[in-house]
């Protein structure tokens, strides 16, 4: 005879995993189609997944790649969390790589005189 194999349906995973705040919220998120499994995208939030498997989605503005890792019997604290997952996403860009919004003031305390008078120059360029 063949083990029984756990499985756990998707939304409750990712609610135990603390990708969302509420179990209504992941639910919400695999009825819009935003989840794949292994790859195929999925609707049904009865949708069954075990360890091993592979879960795509959108979290913000950021892709996450999850391999599942074990199936969580509770939604514990974070450490409990993380220990159910492997994260295969690839790595974003830090915030400081950004530009900065206004090329005149690095925002780090109060802007002197010329930062002022840099952004005034700079904003009355947008209007133009």
């Amino acid at each position: 005879m063949s083990e029984k194999t756990e499985k756990l349906r998707v939304d409750k995973w990712l609610w135990h995993a603390r990708f969302f705040k509420t179990r209504s919220l992941a639910a919400a998120r695999v009825k819009a189609g935003a989840v794949r499994i292994n790859a195929t995208a999925t609707q049904k939030t009865s949708s069954m997944v075990a360890a091993g498997d592979v879960l795509t989605f959108a979290q913000g503005d950021h892709i996450r790649v999850i391999q599942i890792a074990a199936l969580g019997e509770r939604r514990g604290p974070a450490p409990e969390a993380q220990a159910l997952y492997t994260d295969l996403s690839p790595p974003q860009p830090h915030k400081e790589d950004k530009q900065p919004a206004n090329p005149g003031f690095d925002g780090k305390g109060r802007p002197t005189k010329k930062d002022r008078r840099t952004l005034d120059l700079s904003k009355a360029r947008h209007l133009e």
